[in-house]
């Protein structure tokens, strides 16, 4: 892989903020990567073998466990560890710390999601965020959280396992890295929203409609690969017109695919927003 579109991947996933800090579902157990990742100097050489068809969230994993070995006082005890029954899969835990400078050992469930507000989806909040393609809805991932993801860590058959290793779960802190990229409706730019930490908000989403040359046609615009949606626009060099960005967009609006973009408005203006077919 290309390592300069490598690095700027890493220093993305670097700069995505926790999806709250507290007042929120998890507060009594986040993984204090905010502060650490913004005190984080970056490499100037990334050194991560990722294969290039590698989706987005083995890469986030990848990123992770790159930060964690860089940080001096963690140690990772174990990554990615299927969990099985009778030869069935049953879960897998992501990711076991040890924090010399704390004397603790963290199970951690690594998270990195899209979510856009949409204010008509509930009267909840929570149920407010929903994924590009209105699948993958925050309010199911704090279900599976709590129902199936913490839990597997105290099933008879992660015992076993973590007892080879010399691991007892009675003294494991369980914590979740839950890392958000927000996306609100124009007519919500510049609002604070409640639970989440408004930091993750890092651009807007409208609708295939409402894409239109009297309000687009000046800019230029570039479609990402997903491995690169967390990258800063402002890093890319190739750029489209309107019109034939619009061309290459219309296929995934057949295909019920929400499209990101990056927005060029001039030469110091950068932006990201979805484009949504619903």
């Amino acid at each position: 892989m290309n390592t300069s579109n490598l690095r700027k991947q890493y220093i993305g996933f670097l700069k995505t903020h926790s999806l709250w800090i507290d007042k929120a579902p998890f507060s009594n157990f986040l993984f204090d990567f905010e502060i650490d990742a913004n005190a984080k100097p970056i490499p100037k050489i990334i050194q991560i073998n990722i294969p290039d068809n590698e989706v987005l969230g083995k890469r986030i994993e990848h990123f992770f466990e790159y930060y964690i070995n860089s940080v001096h006082h963690y140690k990772i005890l174990l990554k990615n560890k299927q969990i099985f029954k009778d030869k069935i899969t049953i879960g897998e835990i992501d990711f076991i710390i040890e924090d010399h400078t704390q004397q603790l050992l963290i199970h951690v469930e690594l998270v990195y999601k899209f979510y856009l507000y949409d204010p008509d989806a509930s009267a909840i909040e929570l149920q407010k965020w929903v994924g590009p393609n209105r699948k993958d809805r925050f309010i199911d991932k704090i279900e599976k959280l709590n129902k199936k993801q913490l839990p597997l860590l105290h099933r008879p058959e992660t015992e076993a396992v973590l007892q080879k290793i010399k691991i007892d779960t009675k003294n494991i802190l369980q914590q979740i890295c839950f890392l958000g990229n927000l996306f609100v409706p124009q007519s919500y730019k510049g609002k604070m929203l409640p639970f989440i930490n408004n930091k993750c908000i890092v651009g807007f989403w409208i609708h295939w409609q409402e894409f239109i040359p009297e309000d687009y046609e000046n800019a230029l615009f570039f479609i990402p690969n997903k491995q690169d949606w967390m990258v800063d626009p402002e890093s890319n060099d190739i750029w489209y017109s309107f019109f034939i960005i619009t061309e290459k967009i219309k296929n995934n609006m057949l295909q019920k695919k929400a499209t990101l973009l990056w927005m060029k408005s001039s030469e110091t203006l950068f932006s990201k927003f979805f484009i949504v077919w619903w």
